[in-house]
C-alpha cells in the first residue's frame, strides 16, 4: 500500500524538523546579556557577559562599565568551556586536579578552556545550543549571575 502524498509530506516535513538544528541567534544572546547586566547591577558588580553558539563560537560579548579587562578573554573561555562540554564550569574544578580524570585540560585547547564557575551551558529542548560565560565578581558573585541568567531564561 503507498502512501497518500499529503501522508508523505508531513513524514518528510517531521523529518526535517527533527534534523534542523536549533541554535542561539543574536536576539538569544543579547537577552540573555541584559539578564545578566540587570542582575550585576543589582550586586553592584561591573562584569562582562559572553554567549557563544554550540560551536564555541562568539555570539555576542559586553563589558559593562569599569569592568575588569581580564573578564574579556575569562567570560568568553568560561562560554566556550561549557558549550565544548555541556557542563557548568563550576563542576569541573575537582576534576582538574592531579590523579583527576580531566587533569591538564586547562592546557589543552590553546587555553581555550576555563574551570572555575561563571559557565553554563545553554539548552534548549535537551540539547545544548550554546554557552554562557560570565565573569568580573567574585566567583560566587560570577555563578550567582549566570545562574540568575538560565533561570530567567529557562522560565
Amino acid at each position: 500500500m503507498m502512501m497518500e502524498e499529503n501522508q508523505m509530506e508531513k513524514l518528510v516535513g517531521a523529518i526535517v524538523d527533527t534534523l534542523r538544528l536549533e541554535t542561539i541567534t543574536l536576539g538569544d544572546a543579547l537577552l540573555l546579556i541584559e539578564l545578566g547586566k540587570e542582575k550585576a547591577l543589582e550586586s553592584g558588580v561591573s562584569m562582562v557577559i559572553a554567549v557563544v553558539d554550540s560551536g564555541g563560537n562568539l555570539i555576542a560579548q559586553q563589558r559593562m562599565d569599569n569592568a575588569f579587562i581580564g573578564s574579556i578573554a575569562i567570560s568568553l573561555s568560561k562560554a566556550y568551556t561549557a558549550a565544548a562540554l555541556q557542563i557548568p564550569t563550576e563542576e569541573l574544578a575537582g576534576s582538574v586536579l592531579p590523579g583527576q580524570p580531566l587533569y591538564g585540560l586547562a592546557e589543552t585547547g590553546g587555553g581555550n578552556f576555563c574551570v572555575f564557575g561563571g559557565g553554563i551551558p545553554i539548552m534548549r529542548k535537551g540539547r545544548c545550543i550554546g554557552g554562557l560565560g560570565v565573569s568580573g565578581g567574585t566567583l560566587e558573585q560570577d555563578i550567582c549571575v549566570a545562574k540568575h541568567i538560565i533561570a530567567r531564561w529557562e522560565s
